[in-house]
């Protein structure tokens, strides 16, 4: 759910997604128009979402037998076949053009093995141990790779911000050298009121991609650094270092060209008290320096301490599968064209701790895409444009499937009218709200608008934007290549509820389930509001496919220029 890419946007797009904004505001009230829609039907009218069989296809998806659906294990055997099956039984046609319900997705599998982090300063020397003070792995498709007293230079967020006048290297070259930082954005002090963060540089409160760990490897790697390394802390992370300390088994990425050596050999995190105690060795203070960091004229820290480990890597390469059914679009001019509805189908699989059962996260969301699949087949006639289900592979390792998905799509992304994911979910009950992650991006906010109305409901905003949640699921492999991507999340005015009862049931998520073998179908599940939220989705999916003219990204957004080059071809 919501993860980081490992595979991330090139810097250029980066640069832009954060001069736009991260998290696009609202336009007011009055500046929202209806969609054009040559057919509407009421939300009361359309067919309804079988709640016992959501919760069935969870229970069955995250059971023991189905070993926390690992891609390139029998828990993928498992799952793309369930998925296929009720495809079919649903009455969807194959997805893929070739007559198949099945897109391959190349993965090489990296199992690194235990290795300590060995710091030394003349003759002082500190070792971390794996997994509880360092989670570390490479990505080169190698048998091994290392750091050799590596010099270590604490570059603040380790962000290169032209459009925010901010460069954290100050020109100071560190090719082959070892990278210790910060994780989120700079937190810079607005000028008029120093107790809030200023809007207008990294967007404030929200994260933008530069606050993303994919982005710190990725800068990290274009300056040729040897090593990097993020400190972690809880708050600007959005996770515990349980969430963290998850890395350390096999992971995944696509097969590239260049078996990924052009990346940083050792990428990781370490621990706050460690972070600290590295610092001190240092002769510095982690406090003093956090500060430094989020001033423009910070510059680049060597610390005088080098960093050495060995990961030894155990290979593989799989072909893994996103799983794609096709409901044909009745309009013979615009069934050429897509709405597309996401959810991943993997989760983590296995480990000495127990099976990652993944039930909110997100055998809910395949759940939902199987039981939509069934509801727009209970429509007198399918709407004009056709509907792909797409369960995706490998998100918990960096939104691969998708990402696979989006460069090497089966249908052209040119006729992808929008992507609707379903990645997080509300089991508590009724909310009066919805929130959308993004709100304010694309036009599909209106159509989300339109249909929550009809319920009685409202849209909210992100409520926890700092988190970065729109660069954290698959919805965003499709955005960055310009294709209206919609991120619903839950509501956080529960009915009946205290007003503090979203908060502490994201805080208990957060800090006990997330990522965790406890993520498990509870008994006290009431799945009121997921099927309200399912029903919003289907209205707007079904809308969407029944209107003049596709969504089209809002003025200001950071993805509108890419879909006009798209369309423009």
């Amino acid at each position: 759910m919501r993860v980081l890419l490992n595979r991330a946007l090139p810097l250029l797009l980066a640069v832009v997604v954060v001069a736009c904004s991260s998290e696009p505001k609202a336009a007011p009230s009055s500046e929202l128009r209806p969609p054009s829609t040559s057919q509407h039907v009421p939300i009361g009218q359309l067919p309804n979402i079988d709640t016992q069989s959501l919760l069935a296809h969870t229970k069955t998806l995250s059971s023991d037998q189905f070993e926390g659906r690992a891609p390139g294990t029998h828990g993928e055997e498992l799952t793309v076949k369930y998925l296929v099956d009720h495809f079919r039984r649903a009455g969807l046609e194959p997805g893929n053009p070739n007559g198949t319900y099945v897109q391959k997705v190349p993965l090489v599998g990296i199992t690194p093995a235990p290795a300590p982090l060995v710091l030394r300063k003349g003759t002082e020397q500190q070792t971390l141990k794996w997994k509880d003070d360092v989670v570390a792995w490479t990505k080169h498709v190698a048998e091994k790779a290392e750091l050799k007293d590596s010099e270590i230079v604490f570059v603040g967020y380790g962000v290169v911000a032209p459009e925010f006048n901010w460069d954290d290297y100050k020109g100071q070259d560190v090719k082959g050298k070892t990278l210790l930082m910060l994780v989120n954005d700079p937190p810079v002090p607005d000028p008029s009121n120093p107790s809030e963060l200023d809007a207008k540089t990294f967007g404030g409160k929200a994260m933008t991609y530069y606050g993303r760990w994919t982005y710190k490897y990725e800068i990290g790697a274009q300056k040729g650094a040897a090593g990097v390394l993020i400190v972690h802390e809880t708050g600007p992370a959005g996770y515990g270092f349980n969430v963290v300390q998850g890395k350390t088994g096999e992971q995944f990425d696509l097969v590239t060209p260049d078996r990924n050596m052009g990346r940083s050999a050792v990428e990781g995190w370490i621990t706050l008290d460690q972070s600290r105690n590295l610092l001190r060795l240092a002769g510095q203070d982690f406090d003093a320096l956090k500060a430094a960091a989020a001033k423009r004229d910070f510059k680049p820290v060597p610390l005088g301490v080098t960093a050495s480990m060995t990961i030894r890597n155990r290979l593989r390469t799989i072909d893994s599968q996103n799983v794609a059914g096709r409901l044909p679009g009745a309009d013979a001019r615009l069934r050429s064209e897509y709405v597309v509805y996401t959810a991943h189908w993997d989760h983590f699989g296995k480990s000495a701790d127990g099976i990652f059962h993944g039930a909110e996260d997100d055998a809910l969301g395949c759940a939902a895409l199987i039981e939509m699949a069934k509801a727009f087949k209970q429509l007198p006639a399918p709407p004009r444009r056709s509907i792909l289900f797409l369960a995706v592979t490998a998100e918990e390792q960096g939104l691969l499937g998708s990402q696979h998905y989006s460069v090497t799509p089966l249908h052209p992304l040119t006729k992808t009218a929008a992507d609707i994911n379903m990645d997080s979910w509300n089991v508590h009950g009724r909310t009066r709200d919805i929130t959308l992650i993004g709100l304010g991006a694309s036009d599909l906010d209106e159509y989300v608008r339109d249909a929550a109305a009809e319920q009685g409901r409202i849209v909210k905003a992100d409520p926890e934007p700092e988190k970065g949640m729109y660069y954290r699921s698959d919805h965003f492999n499709f955005a960055k290549q310009g294709v209206p991507a919609l991120d619903p999340d839950s509501g956080v005015e529960y009915i009946g509820k205290p007003p503090d009862y979203a908060k502490k049931m994201r805080d208990e998520w957060t800090e006990h389930r997330y990522h965790t073998p406890q993520d498990v179908v509870l008994k006290d599940w009431d799945l009121t509001g997921t099927n309200e939220d399912l029903k919003v989705l289907f209205a707007v999916g079904y809308r969407v496919a029944q209107a003049d003219k596709m969504p089209e990204w809002k003025p200001g957004s950071e993805f509108k220029a890419k879909r006009e080059q798209m369309l423009r071809r």
